[in-house]
């Protein structure tokens, strides 16, 4: 086999392949047709020696070496990609695509207002956004499908880079009748024995909800877990329950439901909202500089927040 036997081009088809199990799906990720796609791979394997899919009329199965051999695939692809970045970097500004991910709980109520910041000060930034749970964000930072990611914590990350980016505390938020509704605050030792409705497993603002007051025993309503932050608003706005809702949720204005009332939790533990990114990544100090306009954007919706006493 010659230096230039394989390319990068058949490397990025593997790992369509791999990640579509579908020789239609990989050659429509890939922007290129199916018998051109198909044509790449059998050449590979050609080169190599080796068969990297077994091929049926209904499904397409890697073999182990071809498991393998996409898992390898990524890094190197991953790595090109960044000597891209790294050049891009000398020749000036953060520029070009770039993919971010985000958890629900902070994307949707944080990134819109981030985006005019963005465009203005980084007008040659292309934003990707993805919007998953925090194991597939920090899966696809690892594998170098996404750049940078949105996350919050305490959470096991591994070995990424985080730059803090607010403390991020909670609301309670109970139907108007419930006997903590209207109060000027709201003590953990007022929830001593609730059971909350929460987010469903898997989410991390589960685990960080039940432990926001350690001292004091809360549980989870096992009834009902929500998909997201607007069902459980709608459910406590029915009478089925109470919960915490994120200051950041409440003050980007989509949980001032009606039937809904909100009183803050001062005594809360609140989450540790970060930007994450791979330790390798060239682009370490631009990330810092991003870090800067979603702290400028979480600021601007502090302040244009309505008062929990005017809701």
């Amino acid at each position: 086999m010659t230096e230039s036997a394989l390319t990068l081009r058949q490397l990025r088809f593997l790992v369509a392949l791999a990640d579509e199990l579908n020789f239609s799906r990989a050659a429509e990720t890939c922007l290129v047709t199916q018998p051109t796609l198909s044509s790449a791979l059998k050449e590979m394997e050609d080169v190599l020696g080796v068969t990297l899919a077994e091929r049926t009329k209904r499904s397409v199965l890697l073999t182990p070496i071809g498991q393998e051999i996409a898992r390898r695939a990524r890094t190197i692809l991953a790595d090109v990609k960044e000597i891209d970045e790294l050049a891009a970097r000398q020749r000036g500004h953060l520029r070009g695509d770039l993919r971010l991910g985000a958890i629900p709980t902070v994307g949707p109520f944080l990134i819109p207002k981030a985006l005019p910041l963005l465009r203005r000060t980084h007008p040659e930034l292309r934003l990707y956004l993805r919007e998953e749970l925090t194991e597939s964000l920090l899966a696809g930072l690892a594998a170098g499908r996404l750049d940078l990611v949105l996350i919050a914590l305490p959470h096991e990350i591994g070995s990424v880079e985080t730059e803090p980016l607010f403390e991020d505390g909670y609301q309670l938020a109970t139907p108007n009748d419930h006997p903590l509704a209207h109060r000027t605050n709201v003590a953990g030792s007022d929830l001593a024995g609730a059971e909350l409705l929460l987010l469903e497993k898997g989410h991390c603002l589960q685990r960080h909800a039940l432990s926001a007051f350690p001292d004091v025993a809360v549980a989870q309503d096992d009834s009902f877990a929500a998909t997201s932050l607007a069902t459980l608003a709608a459910m406590v706005a029915e009478g089925m329950g109470i919960t915490l809702l994120p200051q950041l949720a409440v003050d980007a204005g989509g949980m001032q439901a009606s039937g809904v009332a909100l009183t803050p939790l001062p005594g809360a533990r609140p989450r540790e909202v970060v930007l994450a990114w791979r330790k390798t990544s060239p682009h370490g100090d631009d990330f810092r500089a991003l870090a800067e306009v979603f702290r400028a954007a979480r600021a601007e919706l502090s302040a244009g927040a309505v008062p929990a006493a005017a809701e």
